[in-house]
């Protein structure tokens, strides 16, 4: 076995060894739950039904674009996607003559150097619509960043408001080790998103290496992934890791066995339904994201179907 199989194997004999998760950083990341104003100012419960902003990429990108959005579909919380927020922070645009990794080297220097100022002017825009960010995705947490760069990411993230930066799940995991210590330096999560790799031991290891590497799941993915991976033990995960759970991403998929795609709510295999009632009944703080998967239907568009996701899961709210 080479040695960093040997890494591997430790490390998960590691994590499987740990007596519950209340022994690594429960408490650390309750603490920070609470103090998210999201969860605080929710007076019936902690349900929060929100959207991540790459349900509106097909219509025009921007920041007050997505206000308008959220103003029309009833959204009022969000996962804020990364392009959006640097453009209005003034990230350089890319020119003719460049090429793409002398464009890579600009933008590192002008995350590296920028102040925000911006970024916490951009969250006063979104909140004075009523409009809150709990979780940031910027396209600066790759392995080929740098740890500048990554910084600025937990840094923007924390002046919009959001209570965790995500990203997809790293295969390396020595990145995952690097983006928790520096997460905890910056006191913010990091979200692990799956797609179809997604089981109940993929994120073993990342939680066992930060208390500030999180879960994002994406309910429909799991379910698509099909294997050991069915709606009881959807929910029986979300209940035992939901203190590693820092957002959901919901979306209807049919299962492995029926095909996988994703499909209009309600007509999938994904337990939307229990999802939301589960949250609600056991007051979670975990802000659930409506993602747009399914193809647009004919003469509809995201607005009219990101409303009647929300009209979907408001049933069980």
């Amino acid at each position: 076995m080479s040695s960093k199989n040997n890494d591997k194997t430790q490390s998960r004999r590691k994590f499987i060894q740990m007596t519950t998760l209340g022994s690594f950083g429960i408490l650390g990341g309750a603490s920070l739950f609470a103090k998210n104003s999201l969860y605080r100012s929710s007076k019936k419960h902690s349900v929060v039904i929100g959207a991540i902003t790459y349900s509106f990429r097909s219509l025009p990108d921007g920041i007050d674009n997505i206000i308008k959005y959220c103003n029309q579909t009833g959204i009022k919380a969000i996962e804020l996607m990364g392009g959006a927020a640097e453009e209005f922070a003034g990230k350089p645009a890319p020119n003719k003559e460049e090429t793409q990794e002398s464009y890579k080297a600009r933008v590192r220097s002008w995350r590296e150097t920028v102040t925000f100022d911006k970024f916490i002017e951009c969250k006063k825009r979104l909140n004075n619509a009523g409009i809150s960010v709990y979780a940031f995705k910027p396209d600066a947490l790759n392995d080929s960043n740098s740890d500048g760069e990554i910084e600025y990411a937990y840094k923007a993230g924390k002046a919009l408001g959001a209570n965790s930066v995500t990203v997809e799940l790293p295969k390396d995991l020595n990145h995952s080790l690097r983006l928790g210590k520096l997460a905890e330096k910056n006191k913010i999560f990091v979200g692990y998103h799956a797609h179809t790799q997604a089981t109940d031991t993929a994120w073993d290891i990342p939680l066992s290496q930060s208390p500030n590497n999180s879960i994002n799941l994406d309910c429909g993915h799991y379910i698509a992934g099909g294997g050991n991976n069915t709606k009881e033990t959807l929910l029986a995960f979300i209940q035992q890791k939901h203190q590693r759970i820092t957002s959901i991403h919901l979306k209807d998929r049919l299962s492995k066995e029926h095909g996988g795609e994703n499909m209009p709510w309600g007509q999938g295999d994904t337990p939307i339904k229990e999802i939301i009632t589960l949250v609600k009944e056991k007051n979670y703080p975990i802000p659930m994201s409506i993602e747009l998967g399914y193809d647009l239907p004919a003469n509809s568009d995201a607005l009219i179907e990101v409303k009647k996701c929300l009209e979907f899961a408001n049933q069980y709210v």
